[in-house]
């Protein structure tokens, strides 16, 4: 696992206050709306001094320029990029009866992409795996979401995502795919303990058919309600913690 090293931008307190929290050194300097003078950012400028992190103020319009199209809060920073990254055949080379991976397919909100990163670290996922288009990708709005699991959670990029779950299945991984307008199984019907990855689609649309032709089996995620679908970081935390539960036993 390497780390690319250049200049991105963080926008909000989440995704600035992790990166506080982890490496304070790699952030230049932070940009805070005079304007807003609440607690919250009260807290937040004390922290940052006391880190020795450079601050300064920009007013909402200059913000909005750094951060466009991102709900900022009146702080942005900007900061060395420590995005984890994992090529495709190292990660063949790290798979172990351990592994756990999230596949996604055809996720292009920027906001549900950082989401599930976030999901996939909560649940000490190995690795994201996303295709190289049709894809979000990192930017300010996937950061804030991500809220620091871009840092932990290497997003391994693939040109044919169809064929890479071939190769991931040759290395001993189960590879299931949600598929609930379809599936005959539920996700509680795996044995999850060994090597497994989780694929899902972005809601509505679904996996495309030869993603779902080249993966192990399918699997619906059981809905009582009336509600057909769920947003896909929600399904990504419903099937990557029910890996979890059958790995510890149930001892979440």
């Amino acid at each position: 696992m390497s780390y690319e090293v250049k200049n991105i931008v963080l926008a909000g307190f989440h995704a600035v206050g992790a990166r506080l929290r982890m490496d304070p050194k790699s952030i230049s300097a932070v940009y805070l709306d005079p304007e807003r003078r609440d607690k919250r950012m009260r807290e937040m400028r004390e922290k940052l001094i006391a880190a020795g992190v450079r601050v300064m103020t920009a007013d909402a319009r200059r913000l909005d320029g750094m951060a466009p199209d991102v709900p900022h809060q009146g702080i942005v920073a900007m900061a060395e990029d420590k995005q984890a990254q994992l090529e495709f055949d190292e990660l063949l080379d790290l798979i172990t009866d351990e592994t756990l991976i999230l596949i996604l397919d055809g996720v292009t909100d920027p906001r549900n992409f950082g989401a599930c990163l976030r999901v996939a670290d909560a649940a000490g996922a190995q690795c994201v795996l996303v295709p190289r288009d049709r894809s979000a990708h990192m930017s300010p709005a996937a950061l804030k979401a991500a809220a620091g699991a871009a840092e932990s959670v290497p997003v391994v990029t693939v040109t044919n995502l169809a064929a890479s779950i071939v190769e991931l299945r040759d290395a001993g991984v189960t590879v299931v795919g949600t598929a609930g307008e379809i599936a005959t199984k539920s996700i509680y019907e795996f044995d999850q303990k060994k090597a497994f990855a989780w694929v899902l689609g972005a809601e509505g649309d679904g996996l495309r058919q030869l993603t779902r032709r080249r993966c192990d089996d399918l699997a619906a995620i059981p809905m009582a309600g009336a509600v057909e679908s769920l947003n896909v970081s929600v399904a990504s935390g419903i099937c990557l913690f029910e890996t979890v539960r059958q790995r510890t036993g149930g001892k979440l």
